[in-house]
């Protein structure tokens, strides 16, 4: 049933639009991924855009929950306020469109979602400009839509028309038209939504009258058909009628050619200006923590090192994507402008998004593949080397069920084995896999609960066996390695061990606290000790790139002295949150 028009748009609206977004990018993901032939034929338009909101959609629900919990909202990113006594059970405006934008940013996955995150920061700049506002109004969104549309064109550092910029830029346009005749109506938020929307509409019809790589292959642009998606849900949010669908063509429905990559097609960011001939070996991605200054300097430095370049955020957070051959330049351009983490590395393999006409024959599945989640870029390496597909899980930020998904599709497999590898995210891999089978993919989830027991899963995989008995033969294996981990105590707490202070070093066996301590080193043998008194044949250890290696010789004289016929084997995990991983088999 329609609903009267929303004058207003407040943190709850936040909320409803970010769920029906997300919504309806589910819907429309497969179609929006098959019509991926600009700026490059690689298919995860809609993938991409789906992982970026659902990790905006992720930040406002924690908003929320904080403020439901009467704590104040959970820290959201730069700018986030923390409630004091007078907490509510709602955050403001401010609150809300602020983890919304910081969410979209974090989680932004490719050159669309790069390039939305930074609409949806736009918006937020002008949403939240009053921190005491409890909500806005028809022209407050009106100037959102316009602030957003000026800040995606300006991430792109070589804007082309007939993208999603062109469609943002449309559902400007149109917004400010709304009002023009009549004061009444220049405050409905669900007319200026509606306007945005049909505006959106016609430029997405219009886009392949712009690029010729569409008009060949007869659809429209595939980021402007997920912004168009995203428009319609803040129609919905804001008059209760979900509004007539797009078609993916303008003229014949669905389509999805293969082999239109020609020079168009090799550009290599949505937006982005089509260089001649055929387009870099690497994406690279990555968050960046760097001033204004630095940001600005990286810009030019990785424009002449490659192309694809959208940089997006500000007050010191910052996701960059960009293709290039050199991708370890790249990277450390980033190490000279500020602290670049979650970085992404993307290899353009022969046969994928950069060959010619007619020689891209579809890829064949493979039988069977491993996705695992891992802590630290040492442990994907380690697990990579091994053959499985990996999710990297940053301390403090777990991977959504989009993103597991989208790894499972990612292995190209008929036969999948997840181990989540964190006892967290058991409810995450089991929605994943539900979805994944649902689409015909076999998949089997091994409950591991640390990457050490992942290990040992990994180490008898054997691709050649049955199904069913590679993942009997996992499961035992995982099932027979106890595991434990040293960490530092963010706060003061208490624990099974008894109350521990902020800084103390905590060693945890089987995901209990089992000490308290105050040397890694003593602490990580007290543990090993405990773990081996009840008999093991190998010991696993993994370092933080923090913890120096002479931990890891303590703890191999301690093995070697101590219980005979033991073997131990030491990696390197990177930044994994814990400073210390054991597993003892």
């Amino acid at each position: 049933m329609a609903q009267v028009p929303q004058t207003f748009f407040d943190a709850l609206a936040v909320r409803t639009w970010c769920g029906l977004a997300l919504a309806a990018l589910g819907r429309a993901r497969e179609e929006i991924d098959a019509i991926n032939v600009y700026p490059v034929a690689d298919g995860d338009t809609g993938t991409n855009l789906y992982l970026t909101v659902e990790s905006a959609a992720a930040a406002v629900e924690a908003v929320f929950a904080g403020h439901e919990a009467g704590a104040g909202p959970h820290e959201a990113g730069a700018g986030t306020h923390q409630a004091g006594a007078g907490t509510t059970e709602r955050p403001s405006l401010a609150e809300a469109v602020r983890a919304m934008a910081h969410g979209a940013l974090i989680g932004a996955r490719g050159n669309s979602g790069t390039i939305l995150a930074q609409l949806l920061r736009g918006m937020s700049q002008v949403l939240a400009a009053d921190d005491t506002a409890p909500h806005t109004d028809g022209p407050g969104l009106r100037l959102a839509l316009r602030r957003a549309a000026d800040a995606a064109r300006q991430a792109v550092a070589h804007p082309v028309e007939g993208t999603v910029l062109t469609v943002a830029s449309a559902a400007a346009d149109a917004a400010e038209t709304v009002g023009a005749g009549t004061r009444a109506a220049g405050g409905d938020c669900g007319a200026v939504a509606r306007a945005a929307y049909e505006g959106a509409r016609a430029a997405l019809a219009a886009t392949p009258g712009q690029l010729a790589v569409l008009e060949r292959a007869g659809v429209v642009d595939a980021g402007g058909r997920g912004l168009v998606a995203v428009l319609g849900a803040l129609v919905e949010t804001c008059t209760g009628e979900a509004p007539r669908d797009v078609a993916a063509s303008p003229a014949r429905g669905h389509a999805r050619v293969e082999g239109t990559a020609g020079d168009e097609a090799q550009a290599c960011a949505e937006g982005a200006a089509v260089p001649a001939g055929g387009g870099p070996a690497f994406e690279v991605i990555y968050l960046l923590e760097a001033d204004d200054v630095a940001v600005a300097r990286l810009r030019q430095r990785l424009d002449a090192l490659g192309d694809s370049l959208v940089v997006v955020g500000g007050d010191g957070l910052w996701n960059v994507h960009v293709h290039v051959d050199d991708a370890g330049a790249a990277v450390e351009a980033g190490v000279e402008a500020g602290r670049p983490y979650r970085i992404r590395i993307t290899h353009f393999a022969a046969g994928d998004v950069h060959t010619a006409r007619g020689e891209r024959p579809p890829a064949e599945r493979v039988q069977r593949a491993v996705v695992a989640v891992v802590p630290g870029e040492g442990l994907a390496a380690l697990y990579a080397d091994s053959g499985a597909t990996t999710v990297l899980a940053r301390p403090g930020e777990p991977p959504a069920s989009g993103e597991l998904l989208h790894a499972v599709r990612r292995a190209h497999a008929r036969e999948v084995v997840l181990l989540p590898n964190d006892a967290e995210l058991r409810h995450t891999a089991a929605a994943a896999a539900e979805q994944a089978r649902a689409e015909g993919i076999r998949v089997a989830l091994i409950p591991t609960r640390s990457a050490v027991q992942g290990i040992a899963a990994l180490a008898v995989h054997e691709p050649g066996r049955r199904f069913d008995e590679d993942v009997v033969a996992m499961t035992s294996a995982a099932g027979a390695t106890r595991y434990a981990e040293v960490a530092v105590a963010e706060e003061q707490s208490w624990t099974t061990a008894g109350i521990c202070q902020a800084g103390d070093v905590l060693g945890l066996i089987d995901g209990d606290v089992a000490l308290i301590g105050t040397d890694v080193t003593a602490t990580a043998r007290t543990v090993l000790d405990r773990m081996l008194a009840a008999g093991g044949e190998l010991v696993t250890i993994v370092l933080a790139d923090e913890v120096p290696q002479t931990v890891a010789e303590h703890l191999e004289s301690r093995v070697r002295e101590a219980y005979l016929a033991v073997d131990t084997v030491v990696y390197r995990g990177g930044r994994q949150g814990a400073l210390v991983l054991i597993g003892v088999e």
